[in-house]
């Protein structure tokens, strides 16, 4: 498995077009390995190539990627990096062996982490209906999707000490349990996203696609590693390849981006 992190030169009409679009990112993203085809290999628990886009800043943009294999992201360096200022040691990309830092994931670590997903459920508007897939929109749910989650990931996401919470846990509207601020985790960031896609390859039938991401940052103890490092490498929920999924870790003293 390998981590690649690619910055995205914001200034270039190439690289404002491919942010304009999961799809056109997405398509990138696969065409970065060579020996794999732009399948699904309907196994559920083999490595997949996930991705995510890390905006810190309005100039300051990273594509992070996940993969079984190495990238080559020449072309993503000619489209929307800095194409004059790579070289063969420096092309434009990081890439390094992600097995090591996987192998090295022991329980009771402890990582700041940061998550975009697409946290939804399945409702039933009336009896008899069948049930559909819907997005979690308020911050109380899409923490809650989060929760539920955590047990067979492999972590635990980490409680704030009683004298640092600002708020109590309690009740919202309708009995909905919510923790106030009991857990070190922020939901920010949301999006709706909305486009057509091709039901099937090499038609011109298109369907709509409608979803919303969020972004999660915060601190978590690994409770179950090798659990936690199939999230890592297999993604977490729904629109993985629309950049939703990727779970990145890092140090629990620095910033949460990979």
């Amino acid at each position: 498995m390998y981590l690649t992190r690619f910055r995205v030169n914001t200034a270039r009409p190439g690289a404002r077009r491919l942010l304009s679009s999961p799809q056109m990112v997405h398509a990138a993203v696969m065409s970065s390995f060579p020996d794999l085809l732009p399948t699904a290999t309907g196994d559920a628990d083999a490595p997949r190539v996930l991705w995510r886009l890390d905006q810190n800043a309005r100039a300051e943009v990273f594509l992070y990627i996940v993969s079984p294999g190495r990238p080559d992201l020449t072309h993503l360096v000619e489209q929307g990096g800095w194409p004059a200022a790579a070289t063969q040691e420096t092309p434009g990309w990081q890439t390094q062996l992600y097995a090591p830092f996987l192998g090295r994931l022991a329980e009771g670590d402890t990582w700041a982490f940061r998550l975009t997903a697409n946290p939804v459920h399945h409702i039933r508007r009336k009896e008899g209906e069948p049930t559909k897939r819907t997005a979690h929109i308020t911050p109380v749910h899409q923490q809650k999707w989060l929760l539920e989650r955590q047990e067979r990931s492999g972590f635990r996401i980490i409680e704030k000490p009683q004298d640092k919470r600002l708020l109590p846990s309690g009740t919202t509207l309708k009995g909905h349990e919510h923790h106030g601020d009991r857990y070190e985790l922020t939901v920010r960031d949301q999006r709706a996203l909305s486009f057509t896609k091709s039901r099937d390859q090499g038609t011109s039938q298109r369907h709509p696609v409608n979803l919303v991401t969020v972004t999660f940052d915060g601190r978590l103890q690994v409770t179950d590693p090798e659990a936690l490092r199939r999230t890592l490498t297999q993604g977490l929920g729904k629109a993985k390849a629309y950049g939703c999924g990727l779970m990145t870790l890092a140090p629990a003293a620095h910033a949460v981006a990979g």
